[in-house]
């Protein structure tokens, strides 16, 4: 089950079903007594600065934001590790292996179902280099940022830098 849409069946037994309001929410349920709750994806981004302190960033070669730039990141697989699929998109964005260095914050937003989850990390092999999702790839200098993708990136590096 995806985003915010409607459903009219049970995907558990594949009944008919109704959303009921239960604690100040709407949740599908089905008489065979099962609940679905609407829960938040988790996404995992890792922040990447070279030895001269700018920051590695992508040009999303895909929608959401196609066009515009962004730290590697995306969603954690069922039954993945947070820290894994940090990585694992570092690989996929930018062509890199990483090593994860110390957890940046966990960050949600009302209204957004998306909980984001950020690293720093460093290179440990491999050469930055656009990935399928990627168009372009190319360090930045702190101060000199491109437009970025989403909104909170930039509040999200500010205080990387901050607590540096």
């Amino acid at each position: 089950m995806h985003g915010t849409a409607d459903y009219n069946y049970c995907p558990h037994c594949g009944s008919k079903a109704v959303f009921v309001a239960q604690n100040g929410q709407q949740v599908l349920t089905c008489e065979c007594g099962y609940v679905h709750y609407k829960d938040p994806k988790v996404a995992a981004g890792v922040l990447i600065k070279d030895k001269g302190n700018r920051i590695l960033l992508m040009k999303r070669a895909h929608n959401p934001r196609k066009g515009y730039w962004s730290y590697p990141s995306g969603y954690v697989d069922f039954e993945e590790k947070v820290e894994t699929a940090a990585i694992r998109e570092v690989q996929e964005e930018v062509g890199v292996e990483v090593g994860i260095d110390k957890l940046i914050g966990v960050y949600s937003e009302e209204g957004n179902r998306v909980v984001l989850i950020v690293y720093e990390g460093t290179i440990i092999k491999g050469t930055p280099s656009p990935g399928e999702e990627s168009e372009e790839v190319a360090y930045f200098e702190l101060k000199d940022l491109p437009e970025m993708a989403f909104p909170r990136d930039l509040d999200i590096i500010g205080r990387w830098i901050q607590n540096g």
